[in-house]
């Protein structure tokens, strides 16, 4: 058989167990770790006749593609756990009551709208990843009953995706496209952020006519919470808003410093380690462990960590043996036959189709590979150059489409993976309940940023 063609069975069988977790009871960290090392192994067995190169420029390839997908994999889950680390701190203190003792309505509506609006301009400011892990923890804090907190989480997932969109450190592909002067900062807000409110407004308005009832709050044992965190207002205060502060200084430290992202979130975190050993000095074994850094580690989901490390290593594997390359140059062809002569046309619906495919296969790849495609056109340009200057029609589309579209499945976004992890969120579910208000918002902001500037 076809080493090209049985990596993508593999992908494609494994990416079935994901989303069958529950009916076959294997747990989806597995199946996601399998996929992504059978995938490695096909391409190394298979790497000349997928290549087309002899067996030394073969093992070039493999070995620099390999040091390439551990440095970007280990990147993206040292962040992961640095984000993870500092919200569980938080949460140790009781910090998130700083924000859920002022939310009182039960109203599901209400409640909904509310937690949607955060989410969304806080994933702009800090990324849909870390606040995708704050906002998970503040539900946990407001809802008691868990399929109501799996509505809520599938609506964070889409918040997040579309609050990150129109922010350039908002979501990985559009750091991407800014830092290689495809867009700029000012240009991109500008753009989109009024498609992506509508991409956010459209299943929400959807569901205000829908939804009814109240949410129930979890059962607070006062006296026992304070025993096993024993902490006052001004530590609870201090941790939440230092966290905070810590999360949002994580682009900022990057601007200065051109270090990735992940050093700015370790510095946050070894920030707060300092200061809770500091504030906690003088109290008892007992109660100063319950609040260490230690103790947080030890709750840290490791099981989701894993699922995300296999998952990444699957698409990098897709991407290395040039499968998404060569989808993303089929799109390019199939938009050419169809919508010939119209160069607008052929432009939008290869992006909306990336965005509809980066809930299958990651966004980031496949942003990658469209970078790779199409090159910068020059300022002045005409033609069919003229969608490819900075700014144009198609890298700010890009960065819509694909940092929407992935909303589409739970597993299309590094936020839609985080709170699956985190809430345990059942794929079928997902799909039943909350990828069709997804692929509703996703469509109509990509109808108002076509009407608007196209």
């Amino acid at each position: 058989m076809d080493a090209t063609l049985l990596m993508i069975i593999i992908f494609v069988v494994g990416y079935a167990c994901i989303a069958l977790e529950h009916p076959i009871k294997i747990d989806k960290a597995a199946s996601a770790l399998l996929i992504g090392v059978l995938t490695w192994t096909i391409l190394v067995f298979g790497a000349q006749a997928i290549l087309g190169v002899d067996a030394e420029a073969a093992q070039h390839h493999i070995e620099h593609g390999m040091e390439m997908t551990v440095a970007e994999i280990g990147q993206i889950l040292f962040f992961l756990l640095g984000a993870m680390t500092i919200v569980e701190l938080i949460d140790a203190h009781e910090g998130f009551a700083v924000i859920t003792d002022k939310i009182k309505t039960t109203n599901k509506v209400k409640l909904l709208w509310v937690i949607c609006i955060i989410t969304f301009f806080m994933s702009a400011a800090l990324d849909n990843l870390t606040t995708s892990i704050v906002m998970v923890s503040l539900i946990r804090k407001l809802i008691a009953d868990q399929k109501d907190r799996w509505f809520f989480g599938g609506m964070i997932v889409i918040a997040a995706n579309a609050g990150g969109a129109w922010s350039p450190i908002g979501d990985v592909t559009t750091t991407m496209l800014w830092i290689d002067k495809q867009i700029t900062a000012q240009g991109i807000v500008i753009k989109l952020i009024i498609p992506s409110l509508v991409c956010l407004f459209a299943p929400l308005l959807l569901l205000s006519f829908t939804m009814k009832g109240k949410i129930q709050r979890p059962l607070r044992q006062e006296g026992l919470e304070h025993y096993k965190n024993p902490t006052t207002d001004a530590e609870r205060n201090i941790i939440f808003f230092l966290g905070i502060l810590m999360l949002l200084f994580v682009p900022v430290f990057k601007t200065i410093t051109h270090l990735p992202p992940f050093m700015g979130m370790l510095l946050g975190l070894g920030i707060l380690w300092v200061v809770t050993e500091i504030m906690h000095k003088a109290k008892n074994k007992e109660e100063k462990n319950q609040l260490s850094v230690v103790s947080v580690l030890r709750k840290i989901d490791t099981p989701s960590v894993l699922f995300f490390l296999g998952i990444l290593l699957a698409i990098s594997s897709l991407k290395e043996a040039h499968i998404l390359e060569n989808l993303a140059n089929a799109l390019r062809n199939g938009a050419s036959s169809v919508m010939a002569g119209n160069e607008l046309a052929q432009i939008l619906g290869i992006n909306i189709i990336i965005g509809l495919l980066s809930a299958i296969v990651d966004n980031v790849p496949l942003v990658a590979a469209a970078q790779g495609m199409y090159e910068l056109a020059p300022a002045g340009a005409t033609g069919w150059d003229a969608y490819f200057v900075q700014d144009g029609t198609f890298w700010e589309f890009l960065a819509y489409c694909a940092g929407t579209g992935g909303s589409c499945l739970i597993i299309g976004s590094a936020a839609g993976v985080a709170v699956m992890g985190l809430e345990k969120i059942d794929f079928i579910w997902y799909l039943k309940k909350m990828s069709l208000l997804s692929l509703l918002g996703y469509l109509a902001g990509a109808a108002v940023f076509i009407l608007m500037f196209s």
